[in-house]
């Protein structure tokens, strides 16, 4: 499971074993959070930095009335709040969606590591970087796809960030989001929501099964919603020489 963090990273930036050692010592801070339990939430004082070693957890905002607004979601091997202790209080929260394997990190062992391991500060700096790229592209989604593009878009995202951190066989990868959390995170109703997975299904282009999504024809997909991975910065000399993700050459080249 702790590898989770390590394979994210070399996609980014090739480790030395004494890097990955170094990673590895993060792992004896694991706790177990059950699902939908935030992590920390708005106005809290951060403190330590959150890494996701098993499930899925997410960025959110409450507004005054109580409708909820997904800004990210998170899968293994990805930090929450990597920068977030820089500043005084928390201005969104951090939730779990599945259960999940967590890892609570002080701030200054994430000092002591970018002070002694320049390859994974530099990794570190990837991850941030998309981060940012990522909720770039969720604004395109949400401004300027079509209400079907959007989860269509997001499946195939998902699709290849496990797929990196060895969580995808056959295409098939698990799902525990609710139409509820789709329509959060993509502004939709929950009655859109329900209306698109049904086209998706009767175009046989997914399966969604015992809370495990199988996308069936990837390529089809793509296509249906304009997906392109170039926003993910994944497909560069160090990292596609090393280690090949299905389907991702396929997806960049046509």
């Amino acid at each position: 499971m702790q590898d989770a963090l390590i394979r994210k990273l070399e996609s980014f930036e090739e480790l030395t074993d004494a890097d990955r050692e170094a990673l590895r010592a993060f792992v004896p801070r694991l706790r177990q959070v059950p699902a939908r339990t935030d992590l920390i939430r708005e106005g809290d004082v951060p403190g330590n930095v959150h890494l996701i070693l098993d499930g899925y957890a997410c960025r959110y905002k409450v507004l005054p009335d109580g409708q909820r607004q997904i800004m990210a979601y998170f899968v293994p091997g990805d930090f929450c709040d990597l920068n977030v202790f820089i500043l005084d209080q928390m201005d969104h929260n951090i939730g779990t969606i599945s259960q999940c394997q967590v890892v609570e990190i002080p701030r200054q062992a994430i000092d002591h590591m970018t002070g002694h391991h320049p390859l994974v500060t530099r990794a570190l700096w990837w991850c941030a970087l998309v981060d940012e790229a990522v909720l770039r592209e969720w604004l395109v989604n949400i401004g300027s796809r079509s209400p079907d593009q959007r989860i269509a878009h997001l499946f195939c995202e998902l699709l290849l960030r496990l797929e990196v951190v060895g969580r995808v066989q056959d295409n098939s990868y698990p799902f525990p989001f609710t139409q509820i959390d789709l329509a959060d995170s993509m502004g939709l109703s929950g009655v859109h929501v329900s209306r698109t997975l049904r086209e998706l299904r009767r175009l046989e282009l997914i399966t969604l099964h015992h809370r495990v999504l199988t996308i069936l024809d990837v390529e089809r997909l793509k296509a249906y919603c304009g997906f392109n991975p170039n926003y993910l910065h994944l497909r560069n000399a160090r990292w596609s020489g090393r280690r090949q993700v299905p389907w991702l050459s396929s997806v960049q080249g046509g």
